[in-house]
C-alpha cells in the first residue's frame, strides 16, 4: 500500500477520519493526500474549528496548510483543492493518483451531505476505483488489531481477501473469518464451508493469524456487526456488490446497511477492481 486519499470538509467527522488515516499511514508507511472539494467557485466559506466557537475567515488553503504544518513531522503528506461535484472530484483524484485506499467519514456538514443515504460519501463507496474505509465519528479506537471478514454464499465474497490479508499483515491484526448465512439449506452450508476453508488457507499461508466462526440468522448485516462488536474488532471488511447502470451505480442492500449502521469502520471492496 503506497497511497491513501482522505476527503475533508473540515467538519468534525472528516477530521476524525483524517486522524485515523494518519495513524494507519504510520503503520503501513504510505503517503497520504488530503483533498477538499469546493462546490462554489466564487468564495471560500468560513469554517468552525473543533473546540472553538469562533468562525475563522480563512481560505480553504489556509486550513489545509495548518493541517500540513501540524503534522509536518510526517513524510509524504500533502493536499489538493478541487472544484466541482464532490464525489466526482474525489473519484477523479483517486483514479489520477492510483490511490490504494480512500478513508473518509460517513457524515459531514459542508462538502459532504448531512445525511448518509444519497450523500457524496455513499456515491464514493459505490463508484471509487479503490477500497473505501468509512468511519463513524463516534469510533475512537485507532489501532487495528482484529478484522472481521464475513464469508457469504456469493462467489465474489473471496475477492476482498487479498487486500484485507495484506492490510492485516501490515498492521499486525488477526482476521476473523465468519461464515454468515440466513438459510439452513445444505447446499449453501457446504458452499460456505468450502469458501471459508479457501479463505482460511490463504490467510494462514501469509502468516496472518486467523480465527474461524459461523453465524446464522435472518439479517446478515446485523449478524456481522453484532459479532464485530462482541469480539472487539476495529474493522469489518466487505464486498460492496454493485447494481444499476454505470451512471447510477448502487451497492447491495446488505452492504448499504453495513456501512450505514455499523459503529465499527467498514472497508468496502468492489469485486474485480483490485
Amino acid at each position: 500500500m503506497k497511497k491513501i486519499l482522505v476527503p475533508i470538509d473540515f467538519s468534525k467527522d472528516s477530521m476524525h477520519a483524517l486522524k485515523h488515516a494518519l495513524t494507519l499511514t504510520g503503520k503501513v508507511d504510505a503517503g497520504l493526500r488530503i483533498i477538499h472539494v469546493r462546490k462554489n467557485k466564487d468564495y471560500d466559506r468560513p469554517f468552525i474549528i473543533e473546540g472553538s466557537e469562533i468562525a475563522y475567515e480563512k481560505t480553504v488553503r489556509n486550513f489545509c496548510e495548518e493541517i500540513i504544518n501540524k503534522y509536518k513531522n510526517r513524510q509524504n503528506l500533502d493536499y489538493v483543492v478541487a472544484r466541482g461535484k464532490v464525489y466526482a472530484k474525489i473519484i477523479e483524484r483517486a483514479l489520477k493518483d492510483k490511490t490504494d485506499m480512500i478513508i473518509m467519514g460517513t457524515h459531514g456538514v459542508s462538502g459532504f451531505e448531512e445525511f448518509w443515504l444519497g450523500s457524496n460519501s455513499y456515491r464514493v463507496v459505490c463508484q471509487a476505483p479503490s477500497p473505501v474505509l468509512t468511519i463513524q465519528y463516534g469510533f475512537r479506537k485507532k489501532n487495528i488489531t482484529k478484522i472481521v471478514l464475513p464469508v457469504d454464499a456469493y462467489r465474489d465474497t473471496r475477492q476482498k481477501v487479498p487486500f484485507t490479508t495484506e492490510l492485516a499483515a501490515m498492521v499486525g491484526a488477526e482476521i476473523h473469518i465468519v461464515e454468515v448465512r440466513s438459510t439452513n439449506e445444505s447446499v449453501i452450508k457446504k458452499r460456505l464451508k468450502k469458501y471459508a476453508d479457501q479463505v482460511y488457507d490463504y490467510v494462514i499461508k501469509r502468516k496472518v493469524k486467523a480465527i474461524r466462526d459461523s453465524l446464522y440468522g435472518s439479517d446478515i448485516s446485523d449478524l456481522t456487526i453484532s459479532y464485530a462488536v462482541h469480539v472487539g474488532a476495529e474493522l469489518i471488511s466487505i464486498v460492496s456488490r454493485q447494481r444499476g447502470a454505470p451512471v447510477n451505480l448502487r451497492i447491495s442492500t446488505t452492504a448499504q446497511q453495513m456501512v450505514n449502521h455499523s459503529p465499527i469502520p467498514v472497508l468496502s471492496i468492489h469485486p474485480g477492481r483490485l
